[in-house]
């Protein structure tokens, strides 16, 4: 699953979860239960695989920051705690690159290998996530700022 439909569901979870250490902690949990839904992901590696990484972690960054904002104070820091958490996981990618090691215990790295589903051609997929995910983040907090 690409990261920003991570930040989305955070967003989600965030809007709907009034702590923020809560937020963040169903937050890391929703990123395994997606990454076992069929998703897009086998686009390649190397130069394929930044030409689809880069463009998702700076659109994810993006709407960490659109959500974040939107958010009403009360909700705000779970709304970030909620998408910061779906996140972390995926923080073994950049590693990897950068460092050539995972931030994570080897279990937890072979059992977020373990899950994936993913396929070549399913793109669409991560396109209906990330509609669906947004249109929830945002009528909830829409909805929470007039309450």
């Amino acid at each position: 699953m690409l990261v920003t439909n991570h930040v989305l569901s955070g967003a989600v979870i965030g809007a709907v979860v009034r702590r923020p250490i809560s937020a963040f902690v169903v937050g890391v949990g929703s990123h395994f239960v997606l990454d076992s839904v069929p998703h897009w992901g086998k686009f390649g590696g190397g130069r394929r695989f930044f030409l689809v990484a880069v463009p998702d972690g700076l659109v994810g960054l993006a709407a960490m920051w659109i959500m974040t904002a939107i958010a009403p104070p009360d909700r705000r820091a779970a709304v970030f705690a909620g998408m910061a958490g779906a996140a972390l996981p995926d923080l073994d990618k950049p590693s990897m690159v950068a460092f050539g090691r995972s931030p994570f215990p080897r279990a937890v790295n072979e059992f977020h290998v373990v899950i994936q589903r993913e396929g070549s051609r399913r793109a669409h997929y991560e396109v209906a996530f990330a509609l669906a995910f947004s249109c929830v983040a945002l009528r909830l907090l829409r909805w929470r700022v007039g309450k």
